[in-house]
C-alpha cells in the first residue's frame, strides 16, 4: 500500500525521508483516544506504540471538536482529526435542501429507515437505508434533510402506524424534535471519510463503526471491529435512567441495536477481548468464524510484585470517576467492612471526565451519610498506577460493565488480591487468584472483602502470586499486541479473510431480544 501522507490537527507534517511502511490503519475511536485517559485509551496507546512499523491515522469522535489531546502521540500516528459530535451540524444548510424527486426518494427512504428501528419483524433492511442516508451524509446533505418538517412528519406517522409499539406512548412533537435532534447527532460521522488504502479499526462498536461501514460499502476498506465493553449494553443502562420519554427510548435504542448488528454483519473479523464478550456477538448473528478474541494485555515490568502491604488495612480502587465504575456499591461495602474493621481506609485513585462532576458529587454525599467520610480519600489521578495498587492491602473493582479491564489485571501483575465484580471478562481474568461477586451487591463485596481481609495478609500474598503469575502466563503485552499484528497484515495483504455470510442467514440467526420489539415499560 501507497498510503497518502497528509495531516490534520496539531501533528507536524513527517519529513520527506521519514520511512515509509507498507501497512496503514484509520483507528476509530469515540469518547477515547487520543482526548481522554482510560482503559480503552490504555489499549490504543499501546497497539500503536507496540507497532512503531506500522502508520495510524486517528480519527475520534469528541463531543465539540476543542478537546485537549492528552496523550503524548507517537511519530508513527502520521494524521490525527475530531469529528464533533454536537455543535452547529456538518455540511452547508443550503446543501441539504432536497427537492422534487430527491425529496421524495429521501423521505421513503427515512421512513424506512425508521420502520427497521421501530418494528424489527418488518421487512425493511436497516443498512440498506443507512447505505442511502451515508451516500447523503457524503455529500454533505443529511443533516440539514433530517431537521426538515417533511422528516419530522414522517417520524410522527412511524411512530402511530398500529403495529408500533410506541403508538401506546402518545408521542408527542417535543418527542419528535427530542429524537431527531438525537438521531441527527448520532449519524454525523457518516459524513467521515476513511482513507482508501487503509484498514478502518473501529475500538468499539456503534458510532465508530459508521465511518467504517460507509467506507467498507462504498470503498471496498477492510473493517476490523475491537469491543472492550458491549456497547448495546451500556447503552441499554444508560437509557434506563434517562429522564426521556419511552418513545424516544425506543427510538434510539433501536437505533443502537441495528447498528450494533449491522457492524456485526458487515466487519471483516471481530476481536472481543474476552469470550463473554464472543457470547454477545456470535447471539448478534457473527458466524464464530469470524470472530477471534485477543486479551488485553500488560507490560509486566511496568507493574513489578508490591511485596509490603501498607501499615494501616486499607482498600484501593483505580479508574475513571464514572457511574459505570459504581462508585456508590464500593462506597456502601466500605462501609459495611469498616464497622468490623474501625481502622480500614478506602483510597480512589482516578480523575473526573467532563460532566462527572455530579456523580462525584452523589458519591461522596453519600459516604457522609454513611459516616465514612474521614477513612475515604479522593486521590486523584496519578501517573505511576501501580502505586496506586500497592497502595492497598486489596484491589477494588465496582464496575457494572466491563470488557476486560486494565485495573484488573494491571493489580494482579502488581501482586495483590483482588474483589471484583461479575461483568464482562473479569472473571476470565481473574479465575481462582481473588474474589469475584455479583454487581450492585454491597453486601456480597463487603463479605468477600471481609473474608480476604481477616485471613491474614499470607493469604493475600499467596492469592497475589499466582495473580501475577496468571499474567505472566496469559495476558502480556507482548502477546495482545503480536495478535494484533498478524490480524493488520491478513486484511491488508488479503483485504479480508475468506468470510461471507449471505443477508438471509444473518436474519435467521437473531432471536430472542435482539430480534423483538423493544417492550415499552423502559429500556431493559
Amino acid at each position: 500500500m501507497n498510503a497518502t501522507l497528509y495531516e490534520v490537527g496539531s501533528r507536524s507534517q513527517q519529513p520527506d525521508d521519514a520511512p515509509q511502511p507498507g501497512r496503514h490503519v484509520t483507528m476509530l475511536t469515540e469518547g477515547t483516544y487520543p482526548h481522554v485517559h482510560g482503559g480503552v485509551s490504555t489499549w490504543c496507546d499501546q497497539l500503536v506504540r507496540g507497532m512503531p512499523e506500522v502508520r495510524f491515522n486517528v480519527i475520534a469522535l469528541t463531543g465539540s471538536g476543542r478537546e485537549p489531546v492528552t496523550w503524548d502521540l507517537p511519530d508513527n500516528v502520521y494524521a490525527r482529526s475530531s469529528v464533533p459530535m454536537w455543535g452547529p451540524p456538518p455540511g452547508r444548510r443550503t446543501a441539504g435542501l432536497l427537492r422534487g424527486r430527491d425529496r421524495r426518494r429521501f423521505v421513503d427512504t427515512y421512513e424506512r429507515f425508521l420502520l427497521s428501528m421501530l418494528d424489527p419483524q418488518s421487512c425493511t433492511d436497516f443498512g440498506t437505508e443507512l447505505y442511502a442516508l451515508a451516500a447523503l451524509a457524503r455529500e454533505g446533505r443529511l443533516s440539514a434533510a433530517l431537521r426538515t418538517e417533511s422528516a419530522l412528519r414522517s417520524l410522527m406517522w412511524i411512530w402511530t402506524l398500529p403495529h408500533v409499539a410506541t403508538r401506546a406512548a402518545e408521542p408527542t412533537v417535543h418527542d419528535a424534535l427530542t429524537a431527531t435532534d438525537l438521531l441527527e447527532h448520532a449519524l454525523r460521522p457518516l459524513s467521515v471519510r476513511v482513507p482508501e488504502d487503509s484498514v478502518a479499526h473501529a475500538v468499539s462498536n456503534g458510532l465508530a463503526c459508521l465511518p467504517a461501514l460507509a467506507a467498507k460499502e462504498f470503498d471496498g476498506v477492510p473493517f476490523l471491529l475491537t469491543e472492550h465493553g458491549i456497547y448495546l449494553r451500556e447503552r441499554y443502562l444508560g437509557y434506563r435512567s434517562d429522564a426521556q420519554r419511552w418513545p424516544v427510548k425506543a427510538l434510539m435504542l433501536g437505533f443502537y441495536r441495528q447498528l450494533t448488528i449491522e457492524s456485526y454483519r458487515a466487519a471483516d473479523l471481530i476481536t472481543p477481548c474476552n469470550k463473554y464478550n464472543k457470547r454477545w456477538e456470535e447471539r448478534g448473528g457473527t458466524p464464530p468464524e469470524k470472530i477471534r478474541t485477543v486479551y488485553n494485555g500488560v507490560d509486566v515490568q511496568l507493574f513489578p510484585h508490591a511485596e509490603q502491604e501498607p501499615d494501616a488495612p486499607t482498600l484501593s480502587w483505580a479508574g475513571r470517576i464514572d457511574p459505570i465504575k459504581d462508585l456508590e456499591t464500593l462506597i456502601r461495602a466500605y462501609a459495611l467492612c469498616r464497622a468490623e474493621v474501625p481502622d480500614l481506609r478506602l483510597r480512589l485513585f482516578g480523575g473526573v471526565p467532563a460532566g462527572g462532576e455530579a456523580y462525584k458529587t452523589r458519591c461522596e454525599k453519600l459516604a457522609a451519610s454513611l459516616g465514612v467520610t474521614d477513612g475515604l480519600s479522593w486521590e486523584g489521578r496519578i501517573d505511576d498506577v501501580a502505586r496506586a495498587y500497592a497502595a492497598g492491602s486489596i484491589v477494588m473493582l465496582s464496575s457494572i460493565s466491563e470488557g476486560f479491564p486494565f485495573s484488573l489485571i494491571e493489580a494482579m501483575s502488581c501482586g495483590r488480591s483482588t474483589v471484583s465484580t461479575d461483568v464482562g471478562g473479569v472473571r476470565e481474568a481473574v479465575g481462582d487468584t481473588g474474589r469475584v461477586v455479583p454487581p450492585r451487591e454491597p453486601e456480597a463485596m463487603a463479605e468477600a472483602t471481609l473474608e480476604l481481609l481477616k485471613g491474614g495478609w499470607e493469604k493475600r500474598a499467596e492469592l497475589g502470586s499466582r495473580a501475577r503469575q496468571r499474567v505472566i502466563d496469559q495476558f502480556t503485552l507482548r502477546r495482545s499486541v503480536d495478535g494484533f499484528r498478524t490480524i493488520y497484515r491478513e486484511l491488508d495483504g488479503a483485504g479480508r479473510p475468506a468470510v461471507e455470510q449471505p443477508q438471509e442467514e444473518w436474519t435467521l440467526q437473531l432471536r430472542g431480544p435482539w430480534n423483538t420489539p423493544l417492550a415499552a415499560d423502559g429500556a431493559g
